[in-house]
């Protein structure tokens, strides 16, 4: 049993799950309480089959975030997906959404491409890097893009409150930034965070279609509603994409 409690600590839940029956666990506990029972065997290799499987996006930042820990241990990971061939929607031609000083276009490309520059008028984004582009699939997401947090500015917080939002932001989940740089004292997670979490956000916006995409996006300062009219501006045109079957990205 502490071999258990240990290797479920690993993942991070471990009173939870040890008083949950097997059926009561979500998608995301029961991966991790699946790589807590492979732990027990002190493995040198942790082969995962579909890992991210009936997982939601919130939980798989936080599952990328174990496996990353346990790699840190010495630990080799291999992930494994499953080589059926699935639905995707291809993008024909190009289609772009504007308003006002925001951007967003979607092209034919072969594979899942996402583009974004942000502009940020504000002293400490000078000498920020405000654009990034990533050529996503399961490896590129993982490494490059799942751990990139939100952020606001400290001076928002007041009137954020008031309004009865940000209600869940903190130092934990959240990078806060005032005139002087960040109040994080953990700091960034990668050099290009800021961006990187503007493209989370395009993918998530652009996975609520029903089926991965075939394209390339990019954006120019736009937020969830520009690119969520972009989509739509896609999906009211049946000459401008086509659903096909092909192997994964």
């Amino acid at each position: 049993r502490q071999r258990a409690r240990a290797a479920l600590r690993t993942v991070r839940r471990p009173a939870v799950i040890c008083r949950q029956q097997a059926g009561t666990l979500s998608g995301g506990q029961r991966q991790q309480a699946a790589i807590g029972r492979a732990l027990m065997t002190r493995p040198g290799v942790l082969m995962l089959d579909e890992p991210t499987a009936g997982v939601s996006p919130i939980v798989m930042d936080e599952l990328f975030d174990r496996l990353l820990e346990i790699r840190r241990t010495g630990i080799a990971i291999l992930m494994v997906e499953q080589n059926a061939r699935r639905r995707f929607l291809r993008v024909l031609r190009t289609v772009t959404y504007s308003d006002g000083q925001a951007v967003a276009t979607l092209r034919p490309y072969d594979g899942f491409r996402v583009e974004y520059t942000m502009h940020y008028d504000h002293p400490f984004f000078a000498d920020q890097c405000q654009h990034a582009a990533v050529d996503v699939c399961a490896a590129t997401f993982a490494r490059d893009v799942s751990r990139a947090r939100t952020f606001g500015f400290l001076a928002d917080m007041d009137a954020l409150r008031a309004k009865d939002m940000a209600r869940g932001g903190s130092l934990d989940n959240a990078i806060v930034v005032d005139d002087d740089g960040i109040l994080n004292e953990d700091g960034l997670r990668y050099d290009d965070e800021f961006v990187k979490h503007k493209i989370l956000d395009a993918i998530g916006d652009l996975y609520l279609c029903g089926q991965p995409i075939l394209g390339a996006f990019s954006g120019y300062t736009s937020g969830h509603g520009a690119n969520h009219a972009l989509l739509r501006a896609l999906l009211e045109d049946p000459s401008a994409y086509e659903s096909v079957t092909r192997a994964r990205l």
